[in-house]
């Protein structure tokens, strides 16, 4: 196809303004009455993953395991190259929906039973799609709470992860007209037992020299908790690695919008919460994750404190529980408590609050207790990580 086109002319002192001036005020997101619960949704654009994507996010948010990093090290374990990091997979498909379901979200309240299931590599594009799980009203001219159920799929409709959280959303204002969505007639639903596809990992292959010696599955033990020695200061950089994913909630980067908002998210822009916990996952990797060959998931788990640039982050990690090795993988599944810290580090909130960092904040009114205002995150997370030799 050829199309002709000549030098523009400019119309502007011929097409004049009028009054009354007529005018469409875009708007996304949706308010609490906007959602109907079982409706199911396809969210707009998707994103294709390049590499300098995938290098990017693995170097931006530390990551340390060499499965994310080398090619060579990734061949050698199966992968047909090197595989996208999970957390950029949960931030690019969490992002694809927020223009649908919680741009007018007060907050985000929760992440539940996320699965990782089969790995994303360069070149895949990623599509997400939501069903409208529930809907909790809590009172008239209150905000309510929506649980969703999002699916991220490949250019094959395969699905890539699965994970639900719940969201604080507003009531309607009067006389907004809520958008109009691209329905989807593709299962959503959340099986509690899920097929995670891996390559056939060949063991006489693995290489030995590129992680540490001491982040086998052997190394950890029950009971033990990992402190990991450094931080990282949040900046500025925020607001362009929250575009890089696609996340469009003005939160995050509009600050008449956030100086807008009352309380804890007032004032400067809040930090875009799944960056939190990829830094906070990056920061743990040459502790817990350098010998995983793959991320099983994350239980429930909560951003307990909002963050802002200027603000330091740490992390550290209980070993809950360690399944027995499967001999054919030569690896095991170990599941660690994850805590997140801003502007303290391990060693000292661990003398300041001791046993009280490991209870969830959400039950410490009920224990008599008061909430760690430097605790911002906590969630579990499952690994996979090969044994010794």
């Amino acid at each position: 196809m050829v199309l002709k086109s000549s030098h523009m002319k400019e119309l502007t002192a011929q097409v004049k303004a009028s009054e009354p001036l007529q005018i469409r005020y875009k708007s996304y997101g949706r308010y609490l009455e906007d959602f109907n619960e079982g409706d199911v949704y396809e969210h707009p654009r998707g994103m294709t993953l390049h590499a300098g994507l995938l290098h990017e996010f693995a170097t931006t948010f530390l990551e340390a395991n060499p499965l994310y990093l080398n090619r060579e090290y990734a061949r050698a374990f199966g992968y047909k190259d090197i595989p996208a990091s999970p957390l950029l997979v949960f931030n690019v498909v969490l992002s694809l929906g927020v223009q649908n379901n919680s741009e007018k979200a007060y907050a985000n309240l929760g992440y539940y039973n996320m699965h990782f299931l089969r790995p994303v590599y360069a070149g895949d594009t990623l599509r997400a799609i939501t069903k409208i799980a529930d809907k909790k009203q809590r009172g008239e001219g209150k905000p309510g709470i929506v649980t969703l159920n999002t699916i991220g799929l490949n250019q094959r409709n395969e699905r890539v992860i699965q994970y639900s959280r719940k969201i604080m959303v507003p009531p309607r204002p009067a006389g907004y007209t809520p958008p109009v969505l691209v329905t989807s007639s593709l299962p959503v639903e959340h099986p509690t037992e899920v097929e995670i596809h891996l390559p056939d990992f060949v063991p006489a292959a693995r290489p030995t020299n590129l992680t540490r010696p001491d982040t086998y599955y052997e190394d950890f033990t029950v009971g033990e908790i990992i402190a990991s020695p450094n931080g990282r200061t949040i900046t500025d950089e925020h607001f362009a690695l929250t575009y890089r994913v696609g996340n469009t909630h003005p939160l995050h980067f509009d600050r008449l919008y956030s100086q807008g908002q009352s309380g804890a998210m007032s004032g400067d822009p809040i930090v875009y919460g799944g960056l939190v916990f990829a830094w906070l996952h990056g920061l743990a990797s040459r502790d817990i994750s350098e010998n995983a060959l793959w991320d099983m998931g994350y239980t429930e788990g909560y951003h307990t404190q909002p963050s802002k640039s200027g603000e330091t982050l740490y992390v550290l990690h209980r070993v809950l529980n360690k399944e027995a090795i499967q001999p054919e993988l030569k690896a095991g599944v170990i599941q660690f408590q994850m805590i997140g810290l801003k502007d303290i580090k391990p060693k000292a909130a661990l003398e300041k609050y001791g046993v009280d960092l490991f209870i969830k904040e959400n039950d410490k009114k009920d224990l008599g207790k008061e909430k760690i205002p430097e605790k911002i995150f906590e969630i579990e997370r499952r690994l996979l990580i090969r044994v010794r030799g």
